[in-house]
């Protein structure tokens, strides 16, 4: 009986599975952080970020995606045309390796199988869990640098915008621009609480009202697999 149950499931999931499209590919962009050292720009890529993504096509409208992306990240207050940052004078390198689930949509239809170029804008968001380092300033405000006091293990808000094309009928290029809203204000080293769990004002600076933002900007190749499908309600 048990047995002849799982032929049942095989026989019930198997075809549904083999229908739908899926999509891998890599990610290769530039990355940029904004915070509370450096430049304010919202999109001004200064490193590298690389990685791959998956994608399964739920209907011509939209996917589920998954992303594993690394990145470096970088400021310096020398970069910066406000003039209380450039006298301040930090500066700090981090990593961020993040993965990322959640919807891509459509904003027209798309369907590699209709045997025609396509393309569409989309929009992807989701949840973001991410690994970089907390920082921290190594003397009291406003002297000292900024130095790595071990992993911040913290969740974001990706907001993707981009735009998708056909290249053949089974490779898709697409570009993008992508912010993270983060649940952190500590990859730049201005909020210690995060890390010890109480006040330290001696070694606070910026705005408290914000945490900290990152953007990647880049290109993407897809290649595709799976049988035409037949696109379930969800």
């Amino acid at each position: 009986m048990r047995y002849l149950l799982v032929v049942v499931i095989l026989l019930i999931f198997t075809p549904k599975t083999h229908s739908q499209t899926f999509e891998v590919g890599p990610y290769i962009g530039g990355a940029n952080y904004i915070g509370d050292v450096g430049r304010t720009s919202f999109v001004l890529p200064n490193s590298l970020v690389g990685g791959a993504l998956l994608k399964w096509n739920r209907s011509p409208r939209h996917a589920f995606r998954f992303s594993l992306l690394y990145a470096e990240i970088n400021a310096d207050d020398a970069d910066s045309n406000d003039p209380r940052r450039a006298n301040r004078g930090y500066s700090f390198n981090n990593t961020i390796a993040e993965a990322s689930l959640g919807i891509e949509y459509n904003f027209w239809s798309f369907d590699l199988h209709e045997g025609h170029p396509q393309s569409t804008p989309y929009l992807y968001t989701g949840i973001t869990y991410f690994r970089a380092d907390h920082l921290l300033l190594d003397s009291n405000f406003p002297n000292g640098q900024l130095e790595n006091q071990g992993a911040n293990w913290d969740f974001a808000i990706p907001v993707v915008f981009g735009y998708k094309e056909s290249i053949t009928r089974h490779i898709v290029g697409a570009l993008e621009v992508g912010v993270r809203y983060t649940f952190t204000d500590n990859l730049d080293g201005s909020w210690p609480e995060e890390i010890f769990g109480n006040r330290m004002p001696n070694r606070e600076f910026g705005n408290r009202n914000t945490n900290d933002w990152y953007v990647f900007t880049g290109v993407n190749f897809t290649f595709s697999w799976g049988r035409e499908p037949c696109y379930s309600r969800f």
